[in-house]
């Protein structure tokens, strides 16, 4: 059965073959992390449970009901009530839906657990998926921005009555 799971230690070693095996999928849409993402994984891990820890960030894995890992789903930057979304699937996930249920599921949790009000994302224009996923979730597209060197939009998402319109 798929879950969310918010990133533990013991996540590490499924979260690196989920990067590793989905790289060239994901640097089709988005900027590659680059080698020295992979080569300092273990180092990076155990940084983003210290920020976790902090409250600076809320990390979370969607698990496929053997501990494989299908994607994360992370609200990242919290402050003053508010957070960043940013997800990924794996490409063996992809187009079934897992990315809006994850969102969607992390919408009850920002406001249950974390007390937030409203989510922000981004992403490239050309991402037609990562869009769908936003525009299901209830976000709303507020600007034009650059993705890294490629044309993006940005979205806002109100959490203020709870979580309704994600769902």
């Amino acid at each position: 059965m798929t879950s969310i799971s918010r990133l533990r230690a013991d996540h590490a070693e499924a979260l690196l073959v989920f990067e590793r095996e989905n790289r060239a999928y994901f640097a089709a849409s988005i900027p590659d992390r680059g080698d020295g993402y992979f080569a300092e994984f273990a180092e990076r891990h155990r940084a983003l449970l210290a920020d976790q820890d902090a409250g600076l960030h809320h990390f979370h894995v969607v698990e496929d009901g053997d501990g494989g890992v299908l994607g994360r789903v992370n609200l990242f930057e919290v402050r003053d009530g508010s957070a960043e979304l940013g997800y990924r699937m794996a490409e063996k996930a992809a187009g079934r839906g897992l990315a809006t249920w994850a969102v969607r599921q992390i919408c009850v949790l920002a406001v249950r657990e974390y007390g937030l009000t409203s989510l922000r994302a981004e992403t490239t224009l050309d991402n037609a998926g990562s869009r769908a996923v936003l525009a299901r979730t209830g976000f709303e597209p507020v600007e034009d921005v650059m993705f890294g060197d490629r044309p993006g939009r940005r979205y806002v998402l109100d959490l203020s009555g709870g979580c309704s319109q994600a769902l």
